[in-house]
């Protein structure tokens, strides 16, 4: 049986900001999002309805990943993916940014973990032999002397990645919260998450243009 669609409501993006993980009230949610008891209790029963949390007692109750799951519906519904990710954090802005590698059939492993040295890659997408290494920043603001040194560290667990993975060809990108549009810095791209779909698109298309290492 199909799940029912998300209704959606003016200021729905608003609601991610009240999915708590344990058990929270209408009149709690209402006072987090500032949507209006009535619109907030509908908003609820909504998700609720859609299999995503559950009521009990007159309080709803959300499990990890669940505010991802609404994130998705939102984007499958045309909601502005740059005001989505800002009502998200840093372990659900990679989680989307997972998703949409996966809605492009690519290959998806998240938190991958090297040891010796220890290195942790947020994402990384396989697909027709070639590996993106994904380092997620989730920053309100940066300067260019911080996403330099992301930059630095990325490619430096990139090579790392490849140096255990025989064989492999892989790619380092940093994708953002806030950007005006795709940059490079020692052609690495640094790509805003509202345009990471895009630049998925376009990825084999452009890859020479990228740093791109691979097994000795």
């Amino acid at each position: 049986m199909k799940k029912p669609q998300l209704k959606i409501y003016p200021k729905m993006i608003t609601s991610l900001n009240g999915i708590i993980q344990g058990g929270v009230s209408v009149k709690d949610f209402s006072t987090v999002t500032e949507i209006n008891l009535n619109d907030s209790e509908d908003i609820l029963n909504n998700f609720v309805d859609s299999g995503i949390g559950t009521l009990t007692d007159n309080s709803y109750y959300f499990e990890a990943g669940d505010k991802l799951k609404i994130a998705i519906s939102f984007l499958q519904h045309g909601l502005p993916l740059d005001e989505i990710s800002i009502a998200l954090d840093w372990r659900d802005f990679e989680g989307l940014t997972a998703e949409i590698l996966s809605s492009k059939n690519f290959a998806v492993i998240k938190n991958l973990m090297l040891t010796k040295p220890r290195m942790e890659i947020d994402v990384v997408g396989i697909r027709l032999g070639i590996a993106i290494l994904i380092d997620c920043k989730h920053w309100k603001t940066y300067s260019q002397s911080s996403l330099s040194s992301a930059v630095q560290k990325q490619i430096e667990r990139t090579k790392q990645y490849v140096a255990k993975t025989p064989g492999s060809t892989a790619v380092p990108v940093i994708v953002t919260l806030h950007q005006d549009k795709i940059d490079f810095v020692d052609r690495v791209p640094i790509v805003p998450i509202f345009q990471f779909s895009s630049f998925i698109d376009e990825f084999y298309g452009n890859v020479d243009q990228m740093k791109t290492i691979e097994t000795d």
